[in-house]
């Protein structure tokens, strides 16, 4: 029996809220029970869809972690110097896969690099696991996809969960939704704590800030 683990993220460019990263672990010859229950690539689902199959991939699934990323978390990791959003998403699928404990893994890869990013994530494990990274793994193996629904899911409802503590609904929390920018651009300082505040969508509206206040002297 061979235990494969699927890993995938949700969240890594938005501006407001957390990055969510999930494995899940199953035995290789059953990944046919995820394809059978329509699992796919997360973004080729509605939210609907994906809310139906969160409970089913965690019955399916032999063991399964999430782990939720917040936005200072975020930006406290990316001030550093040796780190950036490709080594943290690196850094927590070793992490995911050092728990879960499988036989092989496969990720997928956000980096043009693929050998110095598995080198990375290899160097991190505490056991040897066949390992594969590629990119658009969540629309190739249906282990990934599972993962990518998890994730999905979850930052769905961390995203909800804020729109309900600050009464307001923001859009996505992409920089891409306008509902998002224009939110952005009237908040930045009221909400400070649910922004990325190394986003370069969130440093337009404070750098601008600290420029007018200099130019008030």
């Amino acid at each position: 029996m061979t235990i494969v683990c699927g890993v995938e993220e949700a969240g890594r460019g938005p501006v407001i809220g957390p990055l969510v990263m999930c494995g899940i672990t199953i035995d290789e010859k059953e990944t046919s029970k995820l394809e059978a229950i329509g699992v796919k690539d997360s973004k080729l689902l509605t939210p609907f869809q994906r809310e139906d199959l969160f409970e089913k991939i965690k019955n399916i699934a032999k063991k399964y972690e999430i782990i939720i990323i917040p936005s200072q978390e975020i930006d406290d990791i990316l001030n550093s110097e040796d780190m950036n959003l490709n080594w943290l998403e690196a850094k927590t699928s070793a992490d995911i896969i050092n728990k879960l404990n499988p036989d092989k893994a496969i990720l997928d890869c956000p980096s043009t690099n693929i050998k110095a990013y598995s080198d990375y994530v290899k160097n991190l494990l505490t056991k040897k696991v066949e390992l594969i990274a590629e990119h658009k793994a969540d629309l190739n193996y249906p282990v990934v996809g599972a993962a990518s629904i998890l994730a999905k899911v979850t930052r769905d409802r961390e995203i909800e969960k804020i729109k309900k503590q600050i009464k307001i609904n923001f859009g996505s929390g992409y920089p891409s939704d306008p509902k998002t920018i224009e939110f952005l651009e009237k908040n930045w300082n009221i909400h400070p704590t649910i922004f990325r505040r190394t986003w370069s969508s969130y440093k337009r509206y404070s750098e601008a800030k600290k420029q007018k206040r200099l130019g008030e002297f």
